[in-house]
């Protein structure tokens, strides 16, 4: 064969979704940043995918210069960034533990309550990133339900090295290294990155910081060899490792009692891959991917240095799979898989090492049969070791109007797997005397509490909740692409997802300390509702402009009925009068706007080697936490208000583009909120160089 085989992949669906589309087939005007491979596992021009899919390129994110992955994604539509035991994403109303992260099509793992925290990603070595909205279970199984966001990072591609290094505010230090070879058969790339920071404090009155001190490394490696045009080898590595301090104070002003240590935390990937052409209609993938994620922390007290908390957690993921592409012609195109993974868990919480296996098999079919037609149907089998079996299916389709206008539509069945610590957990709080049990633990743990006489009250017994199953997700979306010409692309999405067997935290029982006992449960259904809309536009020859808005309603269908049903009641505090909550004073979950928007105009002149960047960030007010106790959101101080944040940077290249200077200000009006949204820490200065050789 001539080509490799990515390269090969793409020529052929370009060429074959010209031919259907009724586009012009010319090499001369594709273009690799519009090649999209997440939304369906194999290459295809971004045109040409009927589902909602954004893509990233790395020009843009070095335009932006961003250093974390949370920076980038808090910036493109639908997108919010929210603070919950770390920076995770949320994605058309979801919490950030149903969005799957992905690094070259292999998940990272390491949540911690659900949310994986991005800021551990750095962004030095990304080729592009590709985020697809909407249940992507058919394809990636459990923590899809979402959707996906995949991070593809640099291959080896010639002889040439990069460095960098960027200085902030609050002393943020970032260093970042690459290195390319390439020779015939053999090619090999290294990212080394560096990122330290001293922290803020929003308190200095109090001990310890908002953000305390912290720093770490990521080294990241592929080596690709060709054994022939047909059969290719490729080897990634990946390693992670950050320290942070920890200061605080059990006490108060008066009588302190301090307490400081440190937390580590490691993340290592391995994953050799092996891509066999067999023939012009049949090409294998054969993968191995093993994920180790490890936390470790030890707090003393400072005044006698005797050990206040000591705590680990240690995740393992392995998985071997198979993937074959068939070409029964240009109009027929089937995909296959089958993969098992085992995965296990360790932690100071859990009683021994808990474990889970999976088995899946999935396929996909695209169907190209009719004139401007694109159909694809896909479905997954899952069979679990603990909650069972799932298929989660799904059907998307685009329709060429005519040559600038496409109708898109999917619907698709997502499923969301119990995670270890709904089912395993066993922990009891020292200080508060509270307990969490997951709900395979539950039945033992209560009758040892029995034993001790430590339980005065059973309020849901355990065999009302009975075992836990995935939480599923049916998903409609309904959406067009217009582009009146080659300056303007506008799309519109429309999106429905109901979530049935939703898990979350329930009181089962009343200690005689007073104290509550927890474990998990499935509840009925909750939706989320909404369009979003972007459109970007080619001003002239060096300025582009793009906007992206969101209008997103999430609610809890249980709570619906309540309110309507007169059931659900509030206390004035100042008053002390009682009413019954209207349904339209319900603002829904928690930490959901209603309307979020972007706006961002970039400039670029190539000839004199200048590029600069403004990008305006809305959130309009989202829900804290209930002040009431009627445990829903339906007052105005159970909101943070709705802000707006301003990113700039502007960049000088020197030496023939191979040496830039840039400058930046994140959050340049200074935006805060100390009590509500500490993860913001007002403006942000920075400087960067770069150097290319």
């Amino acid at each position: 064969m001539k080509y490799s085989f990515t390269f090969l992949s793409i020529i052929f669906f370009s060429r074959v979704y010209a031919q259907v589309l009724g586009v012009p087939d010319s090499l001369k005007g594709m273009h690799l940043e519009e090649v999209v491979i997440t939304a369906t596992r194999t290459e295809k021009l971004v045109s040409a995918v009927p589902m909602p899919v954004t893509i990233i390129s790395q020009q843009q994110i070095r335009q932006m210069g961003s250093l974390r992955l949370h920076e980038i994604l808090q910036e493109q539509t639908g997108l919010a960034i929210v603070t919950d035991h770390g920076q995770g994403v949320q994605m058309q109303g979801f919490n950030p533990d149903y969005t799957l992260i992905l690094i070259d099509g292999e998940p990272l793992i390491g949540r911690t309550a659900g949310t994986l925290e991005l800021s551990r990603i750095a962004v030095g070595n990304i080729k592009q990133i590709e985020i697809v909205k909407g249940p992507s279970s058919s394809l990636y199984g459990s923590e899809a339900l979402a959707g996906v966001v995949n991070i593809i990072t640099e291959n080896p591609k010639n002889t040439s090295g990069r460095l960098s290094s960027r200085y902030g505010t609050n002393q943020t230090f970032d260093v970042t290294g690459s290195l390319n070879l390439k020779k015939e058969k053999l090619g090999v790339y290294v990212f080394a990155n560096r990122y330290s920071t001293a922290g803020y404090d929003f308190t200095p009155q109090t001990f310890g910081k908002t953000v305390e001190p912290f720093y770490n490394y990521t080294f990241q490696s592929k080596i690709n060899y060709d054994f022939s045009q047909n059969l290719k080898l490729k080897i990634s590595g990946r390693y992670f490792t950050e320290n942070q301090n920890a200061n605080f104070n059990l006490g108060s002003n008066q009588t302190p009692d301090l307490v400081s240590g440190e937390g580590k935390v490691q993340d290592v990937n391995f994953n050799p891959t092996l891509d066999w052409i067999v023939s012009q209609k049949l090409k294998t993938q054969f993968r191995y991917y093993h994920s180790q994620y490890e936390t470790t922390s030890e707090l003393r007290y400072i005044s006698d240095n005797q050990v206040y908390d000591k705590t680990f957690f240690k995740q393992i993921f392995q998985r071997p799979e198979v993937q074959t592409i068939y070409f029964l012609n240009e109009k027929n195109i089937f995909t296959v898989g089958l993969g098992h993974i085992q995965e296990s868990v360790a932690a100071t919480r859990y009683e021994g090492t808990k474990r889970f296996s999976t088995s899946y098999a999935f396929f996909q079919y695209e169907f190209l049969q009719i004139k401007n037609l694109n159909l694809i149907l896909g479905g997954r089998y899952d069979a679990h070791s603990v909650y069972g079996s799932q298929f989660s299916p799904k059907v998307s389709a685009q329709y060429q109007l005519n040559e600038k206008l496409a109708l898109r539509t999917s619907v698709g069945v997502g499923f969301k797997a119990p995670d270890f610590r709904q089912l395993y957990l066993n922990f009891t709080n020292a200080v508060a005397g509270y307990s969490v049990f997951g709900s395979e633990e539950l039945v033992l743990a209560l009758e040892k509490l029995k034993s001790q006489n430590q339980i005065a009250e059973i309020l849901l017994a355990p065999s009302q909740i009975g075992n836990l199953k995935a939480e599923s997700s049916t998903a409609y979306n309904l959406g067009l692409k217009f582009t009146p010409s080659e300056k303007l692309t506008w799309n519109i999405n429309i999106f429905r997802n109901d979530v049935s067997n939703l898990i979350e935290s329930q009181v089962v029982a009343r200690r005689t300390n007073g104290q509550n006992v927890f474990s998990y449960r499935n509840l009925r259904s909750i939706f989320t509702q909404g369009f979003e809309t972007d459109a970007n536009y080619k001003i002239n020859e060096y300025f582009s402009l793009s906007v992206g808005y969101q209008y997103l309603i999430a609610k809890d269908k249980d709570v619906v009925e309540q309110i309507r049903n007169g059931e659900i009641f509030r206390r004035n505090p100042q008053t002390l009068i009682t009413t019954r909550v209207k349904e339209n004073e319900y603002g829904g979950l928690m930490n959901r706007s209603r309307s979020m928007a972007n706006l961002k105009l970039f400039y670029e002149n190539q000839a004199k080697g200048i590029s600069a960047s403004v990008r305006g960030i809305y959130r309009s007010r989202f829900g804290f936490g209930d002040t009431n106790g009627n445990l829903i959101l339906d007052t105005d101080n159970e909101y943070v208000k709705g802000f707006v944040t301003w990113n700039v940077a502007l960049a000088k290249d020197f030496w023939k583009n191979k040496a830039r200077l840039q400058i930046g200000i994140d959050n340049l009006l200074n935006y805060r909120d100390e009590a509500r949204m500490p993860n913001i820490a007002g403006r942000l200065w920075w400087v960067s160089t770069s150097i290319q050789f």
